[in-house]
């Protein structure tokens, strides 16, 4: 069971990456529509966005999942569920945490949900 220090140090964490997060997404949100409305002049001007559009999908892809696990652990903190496995039930080690702050779950049980993904 993690103590309430440590707990607010997750929170603190969550919190920040949340901040960033949220305005990585309103940025490139902001350089996608201003990409659009730019008058392309060859095959070459609408490739080079093509890549960039879509390299940019991913990412606000990728950082929208990201929130959303950030969003999900900042409410089990308000709950008092934050760093318990919810397959397991058992703690996720803090270790873990330190490294994904987000961990839904215990490394073994994480592994199971790899393996059932596949």
């Amino acid at each position: 069971m993690l103590s309430s220090t440590e707990i607010k140090f997750f929170k603190t964490a969550l919190e920040a990456r949340k901040a960033k997060i949220e305005a990585n997404l309103t940025t490139t949100s902001t350089e996608m529509n201003d990409m659009r409305s730019n008058e392309l002049k060859d095959e070459g001007d609408h490739a080079a966005m093509s890549l960039e559009t879509a390299v940019d999908n991913a990412i606000l892809g990728q950082q929208s999942k990201e929130l959303a696990e950030i969003e999900l652990a900042l409410g089990k903190i308000n709950n008092g569920l934050y760093g318990v496995c919810e397959m397991c039930e058992e703690d996720i080690n803090i270790e873990r945490l330190k490294v994904k702050n987000f961990a839904r779950y215990c490394i073994t049980c994480r592994e199971v949900v790899e393996k059932e993904q596949k």
